[in-house]
């Protein structure tokens, strides 16, 4: 049961808020994704993460096209190109990890060499990145939560996830803006150089034809 002192609480939101929020929580949390591997070759995901963000993934090989038994390899790397996860001959497999450095982290499949036949693996992967990677059940079982108050439970973790996508937004903006600045004021240090370098050997052409022509008793 919810206290009644909570329902005055989320009545006083306005309604495009609520609406707002409830479309946030009930969007899609996690990306499922279906890859088709063939006998030769990697097939690879990536998404940019900022820091501090948990990552969870489950994946399993769901068919191949000629009836055989498949495994495949897969190895996760950081955007620094650090090691967080690589298993070989395997069906199924999970992987999860808290991201320490901003930027791309790369999830790279391919079809095991023990695997026989020449068909594609079909492997779903199951990808879920901060809000969505939390276990919600168990939040639930260990603040007694229920019904509403998980769900608002849920509302504040996407604010706060909108929030954090915000701020990390915010500062590549600010970083990217440093250095085109930057990158500009150097353009433009060039083209002075350029210019001045120019006139100055305009100038010495100048001189130097002149003397030869005196020299030749032209002028």
């Amino acid at each position: 049961m919810i206290k009644d002192s909570n329902v005055p609480m989320a009545m006083t939101f306005p309604p495009f808020l609520v609406v707002l929020l409830l479309a946030l929580s009930t969007g899609p949390l996690c990306d499922a994704i279906w890859l088709n591997i063939p006998k030769t070759g990697t097939k690879c995901v990536s998404e940019e993460i900022h820091s501090n963000v948990v990552v969870l993934s489950d994946y399993v090989v769901v068919s191949v096209e000629d009836g055989q038994t498949a495994t495949i390899a897969v190895k996760v790397t950081s955007p620094y190109g650090n090691n967080l996860h690589h298993r070989e001959n395997v069906t199924y497999g999970r992987f999860a990890f808290t991201t320490e450095e901003a930027g791309n982290y790369l999830a790279c499949f391919w079809s095991d060499n023990r695997t026989r036949g020449s068909g594609e693996v079909v492997v779903n992967i199951d990808w879920k990145t901060g809000i969505a990677a939390k276990d919600w059940e168990s939040v639930a079982r260990k603040e007694k939560l229920q019904g509403v108050e998980l769900e608002l439970r849920k509302l504040e973790g996407a604010v706060e996830a909108i929030h954090e996508n915000l701020l990390y937004l915010k500062s590549r903006e600010a970083e990217m803006r440093s250095t085109s600045e930057t990158t500009n004021a150097r353009v433009a240090w060039f083209s002075i150089m350029s210019l001045g370098i120019c006139i100055v050997v305009s100038g010495l052409q100048v001189w130097y034809l002149k003397r030869f022509f005196q020299k030749k008793k032209l002028i």
